[in-house]
């Protein structure tokens, strides 16, 4: 199969609190949110190196960003990696606590 007929797909994981990316039927990364009245924080994320370069991180971190917002929630950046891919797309600031959201 070549690369660019592989889907990669992001699912949301409930039962373990985290965002996933599937690079085809391989588990590629996840990202770890916790959440608390309407708020998402954002705790640690992780693509696997074998998968580097595909643009894995950041697809996991823009669908999980979008999901957050569909569902009505607020962002809460503590991960590093979430925070540096928010800080690259001020897009998303209003919905961010720390930028557009002051507490």
């Amino acid at each position: 199969m070549s690369e660019q007929a592989v889907a990669t797909t992001v699912v949301r994981n409930d039962s373990q609190h985290r965002y996933e990316v599937w690079y085809g039927n391989s588990l590629a990364g996840f990202t770890e949110y916790r959440e608390r009245d309407n708020d998402t924080t954002f705790i640690h994320t992780e693509v696997d190196s074998a998968f580097g370069g595909k643009g894995l991180g950041s697809a996991l971190a823009r669908q999980a960003i979008e999901d957050v917002i569909a569902r009505g929630n607020v962002i809460v950046p503590r991960c590093p990696f979430i925070k540096a891919w928010l800080d690259k797309h001020p897009e998303y600031d209003e919905h961010v606590v720390g930028k557009g959201i002051k507490r």
